[in-house]
């Protein structure tokens, strides 16, 4: 996509970027790379390696006080109440009318304070949400985006550099988080990362993030470290089954027609949406997001599905996969379709086969969260 130079907005990555050769695009507002040696080269890196990523487009909003907890809890449909000190869980914010907000994850630091990590795109609009949604509880809410920038490192020699970085991270498990001292500046090391493969992510002030960038680059040349685009990073979430907020969630469509019922804790308090939750449960769903492979073809998003002759669905998210040298996409169907099902999907005003897949159509060498059939 052509740059625009009068709105779009640049990450304090941008010109250690363009030193490395990434190929810059606009997304969604932003400046980012899209590759720099090559999606599918990128791509493997992480699945056998480690790669590194800019996602300082990231939000932070920082919720403290003594209902900081409580609150969480209420705003979010998977359980925050439970989290301990340096835990942190993947959620998504329910609108209460059937939609989702965006999608997120939630870290204790403290007792009474947390922070949420929110899509690039919609930073605003969740923190006006949790304002919004804030009276009655003791809270302070502070969107802090502006003042971090974001690093992920990723792949499973991730963990080698780490060990050089900042070992300290290592003593926790997957959605750990730890506070520490970078350069003498107070940042955050969590340990999620959303390719399906071992991964952190620092959350530094703007003025070092280059400083780390290169350190870390350094640290990893051992490894052959790589800088990695915005092509890998959709690659390799989509081969996990992982959720891109507006395409494939939105505020039209529930958590349990994204297939990701895991994180509804019906069990839990109260919270937004509780109810809708419960009657979707109890009825059932109509539609559910839903795995496509197709040997050979490339899958876009925007594609019609058909079956028996009628359209049955869009898909919301498509690309090759090289790690499974074919496409795969995911849109919503109807839901009595079973694996393996014979469908054909419109490309150019042909129809050609495909079939219905399993999701995660890859597991990388850690896998956070099972997926509902």
């Amino acid at each position: 996509m052509a740059l625009n130079n009068t709105t779009v907005k640049r990450t304090h990555l941008n010109d250690v970027e363009r030193k490395y050769g990434g190929k810059m695009v606009d997304f969604h507002g932003w400046e980012l790379p899209v590759q720099f040696e090559g999606i599918i080269k990128e791509h493997l890196t992480v699945r056998n390696g480690v790669g590194l990523f800019d996602v300082s487009h990231m939000g932070q909003v920082f919720v403290d006080g003594p209902d900081a907890r409580k609150f969480l809890d209420y705003v979010n449909a998977n359980n925050v109440a439970k989290l301990k000190k340096g835990e942190g869980v993947y959620s998504h914010l329910p609108n209460g009318r059937g939609g989702i907000v965006d999608d997120v994850i939630n870290f204790c630091l403290d007792e009474e304070r947390f922070l949420v990590i929110v899509n690039a795109t919609t930073t605003e609009k969740d923190y006006n949400w949790l304002l919004s949604n804030s009276k009655g509880f003791n809270v302070k809410i502070s969107n802090k985006s502006s003042d971090f920038s974001m690093i992920a490192i990723q792949g499973p020699k991730s963990v080698e550099v780490m060990k050089k970085f900042a070992p300290e991270i290592l003593r926790y498990p997957r959605f750990g988080i730890v506070e520490t001292d970078i350069y003498g500046k107070h940042s955050y090391i969590s340990r999620t990362g959303y390719t399906g493969e071992d991964g952190f992510e620092i959350t530094a002030p703007n003025d070092i993030i280059v400083r780390i960038w290169e350190e870390l680059m350094n640290l990893g040349k051992e490894y052959d470290i790589k800088p990695c685009g915005l092509g890998a990073r959709d690659s390799l979430r989509l081969e996990s089954g992982y959720l891109l907020y507006g395409s494939d969630i939105d505020d039209e469509h529930s958590s349990y027609e994204a297939n990701y019922g895991w994180v509804v804790k019906l069990k839990k308090g109260n919270f937004i949406g509780k109810e809708l939750y419960e009657k979707e449960k109890a009825e059932g769903i109509k539609r559910k997001l839903t795995g496509i492979v197709m040997e050979k073809g490339i899958l876009r998003p925007g594609y019609k599905v058909f079956k028996d002759g009628k359209e049955i669905g869009v898909l919301t998210s498509a690309t090759y996969s090289p790690s499974l040298n074919k496409s795969i996409a995911e849109g919503y169907m109807p839901p009595n379709l079973n694996i393996g099902d014979e469908v054909e999907v419109e490309i150019r005003d042909k129809r050609l086969p495909a079939k219905v897949s399993e999701v995660p159509f890859y597991k990388g060498g850690v896998f956070f969260f099972k997926l509902e059939n």
